[in-house]
Parts: structure tokens; C-alpha cells; sequence
């Protein structure tokens, strides 16, 4: 307890001065509590607002896909680029240092594989995420899939309670099936239905045409998928056009650890995401790297 001989009588109130009382940076998040915008601020840049996400998670309805074989070969030195990483957590106890102290976005649910049908998903324990103390909480939503819509929904539901319960954002994640097209159209009503069940960020694919549509239709921050491999500079371009039209950031993970020079990919995204870079000037970033 402090001593009460020899204090300083307090003089410095600022009085007329009226109290900071800056907005979150993060659109649609100003309410939520303390807890929570910590983990959303150390998600993505304070200072760009936009966030580089690393997605290896793949293997929890893939196996071991191209690029992921040994990813304690391929991903560990990738980790230091992101801003954030997506994973499940046997592969984050197995393989993730502890020291990378990166940011977690944690794949929450999981199912059914691509051996058969895709969709039927559970959730985890949020003691689990607690555990690994985890940034985010990643929930795939099945909009328009006919025998999962409802249960994927309720999944998403369900783990926005438990998030919001202990201050922990969740990632809806929307999933596009085989009979569903990428469109404006789709993307938005998806992308929308997570948020208003509450999830506090989404994850969704960018779409050649209207996809400020999107962006601007959804009251949370959007990142998009990288999805399949392509060219290196289809891929920065599109990165390029999704933050152009109002994405807050990438989750790549294709188009990073299967490229000829993923730290180079990761250097040039970033160059996008964090510094408005050009599609020309971020290629020249990657090819740089891959020269050297």
C-alpha cells in the first residue's frame, strides 16, 4: 500500500481538456468489449487497418495436400510474414513454436472430409481456444447448401455466444459448393447472414464483378480467400482489387505455400495489404526474392 507521508498533492486533471475517447478502428466492432478489440487489434494493423492472414488448415478435410506435407519444412518460416495464422490445433501443438506469438485464428469446426460429403461440421470446446489462447474463432457457414445451411448456422451461433462470453472474436467462413456460383449476389447474402448472427469478421471469396458490393453490404471487416492456386500475379492482382474495393485484408494459403517462392509471395501481399502497393510494384517485390 503506497506510503501516505510525502505524496505529491495531485494538480494535473486537464481540466477543460475533454477525454480521449478515440473510435475502434475496425468497422462494426466499436462496441464490442476490451477483450475482444485486443484480439481484433493484434489481427490486424492499427495503423492500415488491414491484416495478412497465413491459412494452412487445409489438411483437416484434405489430408496432406500439396504444399503441406512437412509443414514444419514449408510453413514454419513463412509464420514471421503474417500478421495471423489459421490452423488447427493439432497441427498448432504439433508444429507451431509457441514463440512465433503470432496471432491464432483457430479452425473451430470440423466434419466431414472431401472423401464424403462436405458440410457436416461440429464445434470445438472453447476451453480448447482458451487454451492455445486463440484471436479468433473459425466457423465454416454453408449458405445455400440444403442439407447443412441449418446446421452450420447453428454452429456459428453457437460459437458466437461462447466467444462473446469469453472475448474472443469469431471468423464466419463462408463455404461455396459445387452447385453455388461466386457472384455479388451470393457472396453478399452469405457474407451478410454471418454477420448479422454476429460473427465479428468474415472470410469470403472475391468476385470479378460488383465485389464492393459485398464489402459495403457487410457491417464487420472482410478478408477473402485465396482459394485455388494461380499465377503469381493473377493472385497479387486479385489481392490488389479485393483491399481496392474495401476488403480488410487476405487469408491465403494456396497461393502462398504452393507458389515458387512463397516468402516472396508473403512479402509482396503484404507490400498490397499494408502499403498500397501495386499490383507491378508488389510482382517486382516477389520477383526479387525469387532472383536472389
Amino acid at each position: 500500500m503506497a506510503d501516505n507521508e510525502g505524496n505529491i498533492n495531485a494538480k494535473d486533471f486537464g481540466i477543460g481538456i475533454p477525454q480521449v475517447n478515440e473510435p475502434f478502428f475496425l468497422k462494426g466492432n466499436n462496441n464490442a468489449e476490451w477483450g475482444m478489440k485486443s484480439r481484433l487489434a493484434g489481427v490486424f494493423n492499427p495503423k492500415s487497418g488491414h491484416a495478412v492472414m497465413l491459412a494452412f488448415d487445409h489438411g483437416y478435410i484434405m489430408g496432406p495436400t500439396s504444399g503441406l506435407e512437412r509443414i514444419d519444412l514449408t510453413i514454419r518460416p513463412l509464420i514471421e510474414y503474417s500478421d495471423c495464422i489459421m490452423c488447427t490445433r493439432g497441427i498448432l501443438r504439433s508444429l507451431v513454436p509457441p514463440e512465433c506469438r503470432k496471432p491464432i485464428s483457430l479452425r473451430f469446426s470440423a466434419g466431414s472430409t472431401i472423401l464424403t460429403s462436405l458440410n457436416e461440421e461440429c464445434i470445438q470446446d472453447i476451453e480448447e481456444a482458451i487454451r492455445i489462447n486463440a484471436s479468433l474463432l473459425a466457423v465454416m457457414v454453408a449458405i445455400g447448401d440444403p442439407d447443412h445451411e441449418g446446421l452450420t448456422i447453428r454452429n456459428l451461433t453457437r460459437t458466437v455466444d461462447l466467444g462473446t462470453r469469453y472475448g474472443i472474436p469469431t471468423l464466419g467462413v463462408t463455404a461455396v459448393g459445387k452447385n453455388l456460383t461466386r457472384d455479388a449476389r451470393y457472396l453478399a447474402m452469405a457474407s451478410r447472414v454471418c454477420a448479422e448472427n454476429g460473427a465479428q469478421v468474415i472470410k469470403t471469396y472475391f468476385c470479378e464483378e460488383n465485389f464492393e458490393q459485398v464489402t459495403n453490404a457487410v457491417p464487420v471487416p472482410i478478408v477473402i480467400a485465396g482459394g485455388k492456386k494461380l499465377p503469381e500475379k493473377d493472385a497479387l492482382s486479385m489481392a490488389w482489387r479485393a483491399i481496392d474495393q474495401g476488403a480488410a485484408g487476405v487469408d491465403m494459403g494456396r497461393n502462398i505455400f504452393q507458389s515458387d517462392s512463397p516468402i516472396g509471395m508473403m512479402l509482396a501481399v503484404r507490400a498490397i495489404v499494408h502499403e498500397n502497393a501495386s499490383v507491378d510494384e508488389a510482382f517486382a517485390i516477389y520477383e526479387e526474392y525469387k532472383n536472389r
